[in-house]
């Protein structure tokens, strides 16, 4: 399975924003971004003005890193998207926010969204009752995601849930801390993407 083996920081510096991929370091001064504004490599401080396309490419580079997904993925999920009645770009986000392993980032049972897809892979996650280790797993209305009882005592699950009023919880999702489990009120709105994405850039660029 392809997974991001290099620096993920030189990501975020690459799209010039944060992208919380290193969970708890990114609040703190050791961020990268932080102490090097700029686009990694030899020329990154270097700024050239983007030509129409090469703001969209930006763009969808900056969702599809944000929601560490890879290139196929992302396609097929904006094809998805595309067949749907209504606005595309809108979603688009609203599918990569269902995934699983988004979900068990946004309850707060992992600090980002690698460490929660390496939850959902190793199966310390159930949906339902069930264990379920298929992190593009998409959630519905209803769902129960639970941290399985044998996966409680894991250290880095209870930090990141003490971390969780630091990131606040979307209003589509339920937690109950003391009862590792989290319930899918409703899907997700644009609303809940308060992340500054421009994804009508996205729709654009595969729409030539």
């Amino acid at each position: 399975m392809a997974r991001q083996t290099g620096s993920v920081c030189r990501l975020c510096r690459r799209e010039k924003v944060k992208l919380f991929l290193k969970g708890a370091r990114c609040y703190t001064d050791k961020c990268a971004i932080e102490r090097r504004e700029y686009a990694p490599g030899q020329h990154g401080q270097v700024h050239p003005k983007l030509s129409d396309y090469g703001l969209q490419l930006r763009e969808k580079q900056k969702v599809r890193r944000l929601y560490s997904v890879l290139e196929r993925q992302f396609e097929r999920y904006f094809r998805i998207a595309s067949r749907r009645k209504g606005i595309t770009g809108e979603y688009l986000l609203q599918l990569l926010e269902r995934r699983l392993d988004n979900s068990v980032y946004r309850l707060g049972f992992a600090d980002s969204r690698a460490q929660a897809r390496q939850m959902v892979l190793h199966g310390h996650i159930s949906v339902n009752g069930k264990r379920n280790s298929v992190p593009s797993t998409l959630v519905k209305t209803g769902d129960v995601l639970e941290i399985r009882p044998k996966s409680r005592e894991q250290q880095r699950i209870l930090e990141s849930l003490k971390q969780v009023e630091q990131r606040g919880i979307p209003a589509w999702l339920e937690l109950d801390g003391p009862n590792f489990k989290g319930v899918v009120k409703t899907l997700p709105a644009r609303s809940d993407v308060t992340f500054p994405i421009q994804e009508q850039l996205v729709v654009e660029l595969y729409s030539k």
